[in-house]
């Protein structure tokens, strides 16, 4: 009980010193990892952009499908197979995938624009927001401190993946695809935080590779926005059969 009572009374003054404390944990990232996380956001930033022209190309001419997605692999797998010295072939691979990945979602964009417009901009916002605070949340942390994660993870994106190749063989439910959808979303959450971290430990062990990185935390994005945007959409159109059922 006396335990339990230290506790509860220790509270308040750790809640105080939170911010001074968290603030100090920047000085746990040396100038070099400080400018190499610069690179890294600049470069998914510049990837973010080169995704909007993709899904605008699709909007163009429909290009978006099966092989603009095999194309985003390939250049992955390709960027990934690319020595660290030739920096501005890995920097137009990420520019490559990113438009072939913009392209690729495009059907759901165009979708999205149709039923309302509003949806596709605050599933980017939502995103935004959401990767800007667990982005924050990784640096501000101790470090190390969330890389423990990254098995309950992985096991995770195993289980999905099993779960949707399962599904696709034997038929799925409108309950295994919410599952599949929340699930998924919670897991790239997660991811963000985890890759961040795992990001600055390996810049600090030398690994200054930011062109990768950034492939990485686009993934992320990318896979955190799709699931979002589904969601939405999938609440409008309920909300729309709603309506229907209402004036019939």
């Amino acid at each position: 009980m006396d335990a339990f009572t230290s506790f509860f009374q220790g509270q308040p003054s750790s809640r105080n010193r939170w911010n001074y404390d968290s603030l100090k944990n920047f000085r746990q990232i040396s100038p070099v990892v400080q400018n190499h996380l610069k690179q890294v956001y600049l470069s998914l930033c510049c990837a973010l952009v080169a995704s909007a022209v993709g899904v605008y190309l699709h909007l163009l001419w429909n290009i978006g499908g099966f092989l603009t997605t095999l194309a985003c692999m390939g250049s992955i797998l390709w960027l990934n197979m690319t020595p660290l010295y030739e920096e501005k072939k890995k920097v137009g691979l990420l520019m490559a995938a990113a438009l072939f990945e913009g392209a690729s979602i495009g059907p759901l964009i165009d979708l999205a624009i149709e039923i309302d417009p509003s949806i596709l901009i605050s599933a980017f916002v939502g995103t935004a927001i959401a990767f800007g605070c667990f982005s924050a949340a990784a640096m501000l942390a101790r470090r190390r401190e969330y890389l423990y994660l990254g098995g309950l993870l992985s096991s995770g994106l195993s289980m999905l993946l099993w779960l949707h190749f399962a599904s696709s063989i034997f038929g799925g439910s409108a309950a295994i695809f919410k599952f599949e959808l929340y699930f998924g979303l919670l897991l790239f959450v997660g991811y963000m935080v985890v890759d961040t971290q795992e990001i600055i430990e390996r810049a600090h062990l030398g690994d200054l590779d930011y062109v990768k990185h950034a492939l990485t935390l686009f993934t992320d994005f990318a896979a955190v926005f799709v699931r979002i945007l589904i969601i939405m959409l999938k609440n409008a159109s309920e909300k729309e059969e709603k309506k229907k059922k209402r004036r019939n």
